[in-house]
């Protein structure tokens, strides 16, 4: 029979050229995943991903969705998957959805994570999944520039993508900044972002940590539309998609 599935996927994004279909290379986690549900149904099979995750992003649980026409268990599916699927991806969760269900369409808000590694030695165990900072920026500050970024916005400023022809409004409505140990996180949650838009909003932040952007400068940033004027993109390693929210 032939159904909608859901799936809770984790992976590691280092060898991979992000979540989508890239031209002439196989290692994307999109590709991993229809080449083995293909494989299981026999059938050509299209997972739909809630996002788009770039090259060497992380995901703790990315959720897609999609139709199969096979009599195996929802357990029996995730099962499988885990058998074929290289080690640094994981389905955590595989459930029959509703028909109309569309995991990227029907999403209503999404969670990232941001890590920065503060310590004096070498993370060696972490170096994979951290942003390595020389010095400690100050958090007061880089917690008085996310408070301008709160609300909808045009956020053009902090869009990668420079052929962006759809609307670059978007709506930002928590910003935590976390000093713990080693280790600050950045997280943010909005109803969606845009192309780098977590890593371009890190790096300006950091900046603003480090002394060389002033807090209050945010408001102008995002009035200029200008991406020229924000920070460098921090490093993929750091970026972890943690959750996606539905109704």
């Amino acid at each position: 029979m032939r159904r909608n599935y859901r799936f809770i996927i984790s992976y590691d994004g280092t060898r991979y050229f992000g979540w989508e279909h890239q031209p002439n290379t196989e290692m994307t986690i999109q590709g991993k995943l229809e080449t083995v549900l293909s494989r299981m149904t026999g059938e050509a099979v299209e997972v739909l991903g809630a996002g788009r995750t770039d090259a060497g992003v992380h995901a703790l649980k990315m959720t897609a969705n999609a139709w199969l026409d096979t009599d195996m268990l929802p357990e029996a599916i995730r099962d499988y998957m885990n058998a074929y699927l290289p080690e640094d991806i994981c389905v955590r969760e595989a459930v029959i959805a509703g028909d109309r269900f569309h995991s990227r369409y029907n999403a209503t808000g999404k969670t990232y994570r941001y890590t920065c590694y503060i310590g004096e030695t070498k993370p060696v165990f972490d170096r994979k999944y951290v942003w390595i900072l020389d010095k400690v920026p100050d958090i007061q500050k880089m917690q008085a520039a996310a408070s301008h970024l709160i609300g909808t916005h045009d956020f053009a400023s902090f869009c990668g993508n420079p052929r962006m022809k759809k609307s670059t409004v978007r709506t930002v409505d928590k910003i935590d900044i976390i000093m713990k140990g080693d280790y600050l996180t950045l997280t943010f949650h909005g109803t969606g972002f845009l192309q780098y838009m977590v890593r371009i909003l890190t790096g300006t932040l950091v900046e603003v940590g480090l002394g060389q952007r002033d807090p209050d400068s945010i408001p102008a940033l995002l009035e200029a539309k200008n991406r020229s004027l924000a920070a460098p993109t921090a490093p993929a390693c750091g970026l972890c998609m943690m959750q996606v929210d539905y109704s």
